[in-house]
């Protein structure tokens, strides 16, 4: 599988717009990828709080319409990232009564809407994403075209990397591949790139991590995109510039070291308990 990872950067003076436009371009000059991965919330900005409200957008809005069309240029599966979406009329605000998700787009080489993923853990501490955001509450897993047949994709967001039981119950459900956009700060790069590594080395899958360049809203971001395999070794990875990165990857390999290296067959502890049943949403 040809994975190209979009490790986009910008800054506070790159209108909303504007930066759509272009991502929508770089992604349509993808062609050759099987998989293209963009970064978290860049369209909006990761942490451009005070102004999600306004950039919040359904899950068909611009961002999405914008991805379609690139997707079919580039003729590939691309992850858009995510938006700050905003819920439809009709649709329940969730628990909070807010209304609006961190929520992932995963998109077929027809512009199809394939998946989504409304982010499990909001970063924050009680500020930022829990105070404005509502919690995913699904664990969500796609089949995903590939060269050598569909292959079963864990999605993920950011945040999420630093709780493990998120990518166990991912791995559950049959995932091989993982896909964690991102906005995470330089101030905490290095955390990031070792727990990408931890995350492929002990669920023993292939993770993409596609991070986001730039300074904005006074954070600069870390970059750092990479490409894990299941042996936990780095295929590539980016410096702290707008890059993109190309990488083959050996899907095979992965089933292949969970034969050599059968670690996840000697679990003994259960699952957590969590407070309500953990729903499977695969591609629609």
């Amino acid at each position: 599988m040809r994975v190209h990872v979009l490790q986009v950067g910008y800054g506070d003076d790159e209108p909303v717009p504007a930066r759509r436009e272009r991502v929508a371009a770089l992604v349509a000059a993808q062609r050759g990828a099987d998989l293209v991965v963009l970064p978290e919330l860049w369209a909006p900005g990761g942490f451009a709080y005070r102004h999600w409200p306004e950039r919040a957008e359904p899950v068909d809005g611009p961002t999405l319409r914008a991805l379609a069309d690139a997707a079919r240029a580039a003729g590939a599966v691309v992850h858009g990232g995510s938006i700050v979406e905003r819920a439809a009329p009709g649709e329940p605000s969730g628990p909070d009564g807010r209304g609006l998700w961190n929520t992932s787009l995963v998109l077929g080489p027809d512009g199809a809407l394939l998946a989504t993923y409304r982010k499990v853990h909001r970063f924050g501490f009680g500020a930022g994403e829990p105070l404005l955001l509502e919690a995913g509450e699904d664990v969500v897993t796609a089949r995903l075209p590939a060269p050598s047949g569909d292959v079963t994709t864990g999605l993920a967001t950011c945040y999420d990397l630093r709780f493990p039981e998120l990518f166990r119950a991912l791995v559950d459900r049959g995932a091989q591949l993982v896909l964690v956009p991102a906005a995470w700060p330089a101030a905490r790069v290095e955390q990031w790139s070792l727990l990408a590594r931890a995350r492929a080395v002990e669920d023993q899958v292939v993770l993409v991590a596609a991070n986001t360049a730039g300074t904005h809203a006074g954070h600069r971001m870390g970059g750092r995109s990479a490409v894990v395999d299941a042996r936990g070794r780095v295929l590539a990875e980016a410096g702290d510039d707008e890059q993109v990165l190309a990488v083959d990857v050996d899907l095979a390999d992965a089933a292949r070291w969970r034969e050599e290296f059968p670690v996840l067959a000697d679990r003994r502890l259960p699952a957590p308990p969590v407070a309500r049943p953990v729903a499977q949403v695969t591609a629609r």
